[in-house]
Order: structure tokens, then sequence, then C-alpha cells
């Protein structure tokens, strides 16, 4: 497993963990039909998100178990 972080425009991102890219881009397109992305990069630090919105806003989310992690609301999504 991965977690990746994929730009869009007008939003933050959102957090995927998922065991490849493709599988990751499947997951964010359930949860977000009608975004494109804009980029899409393997995190490897948790330092490397925005520690003033992301890190706070994870709650209870685990980012190392496959699904979308940020933003909240959108763990259902894996299962």
């Amino acid at each position: 497993m991965h977690p990746y972080w994929i730009t869009i425009d007008s939003h933050l991102g959102v957090g995927v963990t998922a065991p490849s890219e493709a599988e990751a881009l499947q997951l964010f397109a359930l949860a977000f039909p009608s975004r494109e992305v804009v980029r899409i990069e393997i995190i490897k630090d948790m330092n490397d998100l925005d520690q003033n919105h992301v890190v706070p806003n994870l709650g209870g989310a685990n980012w190392l178990q496959r699904g979308i992690w940020f933003p909240l609301g959108y763990e259902h999504i894996a299962n």
C-alpha cells in the first residue's frame, strides 16, 4: 500500500491509500467523478502534507489503510 496525494483544481487535494497509482485514481474517480486530476504523487513523509489543514483534519482516519483519508467523509469508498 502507498499513500498518494492527488492535486485537483480549486481544492486542497485528496489523500488516498492504494496498492497502485491506478487503483488510487479509481478510488478518487468513485468519490469525485466530476473532478480532474492535476497531479498525483506518492507521499514519502507525513511532514510533506499541509501541517495546518490536512494533518489536523485526518481525525481517526488511517492514512496507511486502503481508501480515501482526506477529506473526511469518503472513508466508505474503499468498502
